[in-house]
């Protein structure tokens, strides 16, 4: 059974994901068809490659994943540069489709694809108006049924990159900004377990937000690690770190977003101390 997964800026209002499984259904014998997600904020390519880039490793070798976010294919003869082709990657065994808008190079080590295709099985600007329907769809079909990516169109190289914001380094000093918040209001920051220790080599540390008043002195090892309502931080299963209050949702005293004033691009920042010169200096003078 052929598994194909939709990540999508469609959202679940209108009957739009409806008519896609529907077509996908109607064309292919034995298919399961997976939501990673359809709330995708509209046009945000990097929101919906981070959802991407942490499912993937879950799914089996064969998979489908159709990159439905800003999809919309431009082509223009005499303005190659400005093109925007439909693609599709191989990667880690399992298959990407979408729009060269930039998201294929926000994927997680795009650079060691199998291939990368440019679908040529277009022409009437009828296909260009509907392009989930004439193009994508068609394709998935395709790949469903077995059939070689390379004799669907030319190999093309050279996607177009897009850039987001990377955490910067100091000497005993990371800044990250904070790139999801989920329905938890948990912020996830695109500072990684492995940077932290890199940079930190097990000093002590501060990790400060833009509110002075709040700040996180140690890395939990599950949200119980502090009271119900209690500010943390954690690396999650995907190794960013993530700020969150234990049991913090609307409702319930709120989340992390909301109690800590954090949004998405508020900078995080994590100062390390060299042992001995913050938590003992106290100690050195004892109160009397």
């Amino acid at each position: 059974m052929r598994i194909i997964t939709l990540t999508t800026d469609l959202g679940l209002k209108d009957h739009y994901v409806a008519a896609l499984k529907g077509q996908l259904l109607s064309k292919i014998d034995h298919c399961q068809v997976v939501d990673i997600s359809h709330d995708v904020q509209p046009f945000n390519i990097a929101q919906a490659a981070y959802y991407v880039n942490n499912v993937m490793d879950d799914f089996p070798d064969g998979t489908i994943h159709f990159l439905g976010v800003d999809s919309l294919p431009h082509i223009s003869i005499g303005s190659g540069e400005n093109n925007l082709y439909p693609l599709i990657m191989k990667l880690k065994n399992q298959f990407l489709i979408g729009c060269d808008n930039g998201i294929f190079s926000l994927l997680n080590n795009f650079e060691e694809a199998e291939s990368i295709i440019r679908l040529d099985d277009f022409s009437a600007k009828a296909q260009l108006r509907f392009p989930t329907r004439n193009i994508y769809v068609p394709a998935i079909v395709a790949l469903s049924n077995g059939t070689d990516p390379k004799t669907m169109g030319e190999d093309f190289p050279n996607i177009r990159k897009a850039f987001t914001t990377q955490p910067t380094i100091q000497k005993d000093l990371i800044k990250g900004t904070v790139i999801h918040e989920d329905k938890y209001g948990n912020l996830i920051v695109n500072i990684t377990e492995r940077l932290f220790n890199e940079v930190g080599a097990g000093n002590p540390f501060t990790i400060y937000f833009k509110n002075s008043r709040y700040f996180i002195e140690n890395i939990s090892s599950n949200y119980y690690d502090v009271p119900m309502g209690e500010k943390l931080a954690i690396f999650n299963d995907n190794g960013f770190l993530e700020i969150a209050i234990n049991k913090g949702v609307q409702g319930n005293g709120g989340g992390a977003a909301s109690l800590l004033g954090l949004h998405v691009k508020d900078v995080i920042r994590i100062e390390f101390h060299p042992k001995g010169s913050k938590d003992n200096i106290e100690s050195l003078f004892p109160k009397e």
